[in-house]
């Protein structure tokens, strides 16, 4: 996600990682495809989670944001907060993503604002909220996650 060491997480969220051994901020990055798109995380805890991601570059043949680039911006921070929601022993997979497109953009930034709607023990839904550079809603997307329990395969991926 680009410029990941940048990210704010809750220093007790830190401390639990670190003591596993696990670097923080890679476990938390869209991976490839977030890094491609400029995704980067700003601010992250289980509350809230708030990031961005230009326009440029992620655009449909109309010059438009590409409705699947918000769609990206959108699971990317619902699972960040959900993987903080689960803790170190859960491992957040997206099962449901719905997305309303509201307007276009042309040009400039989007961030996402992810906020929970349900925290429970087995599944975590958050709605995200993406505004342009004016502060005008452009999507609004809900986000459910699996929290399934970690396994040795996933552990090795994290910790690896």
């Amino acid at each position: 996600m680009g410029e990941t060491n940048h990210v704010k997480f809750p220093q007790e969220v830190i401390d639990e990682y670190a003591a596993l051994g696990v670097d923080l901020p890679a476990l938390f990055s869209a991976g490839d495809l977030g890094t491609r798109m400029g995704v980067e995380i700003k601010e992250a805890a289980a509350d809230r989670v708030v990031g961005t991601m230009p326009v440029e570059g992620n655009t449909q043949p109309y010059g438009l944001l590409h409705g699947g680039a918000s769609a990206v911006l959108a699971e990317t921070l619902g699972s960040v907060g959900s993987m903080l929601h689960g803790g170190t022993n859960k491992i957040a997979v997206g099962v449901d993503l719905n997305c309303t497109h509201h307007r276009g953009v042309r040009s400039g930034l989007v961030t996402g604002v992810a906020t929970p709607v349900h925290r429970g023990r087995s599944t975590a839904t958050y709605e995200i909220v993406i505004t342009d550079e004016q502060d005008r809603r452009v999507c609004t997307a809900r986000l459910t996650c699996l929290l399934r329990d970690v396994n040795p395969s996933d552990e090795a991926r994290v910790r690896g």
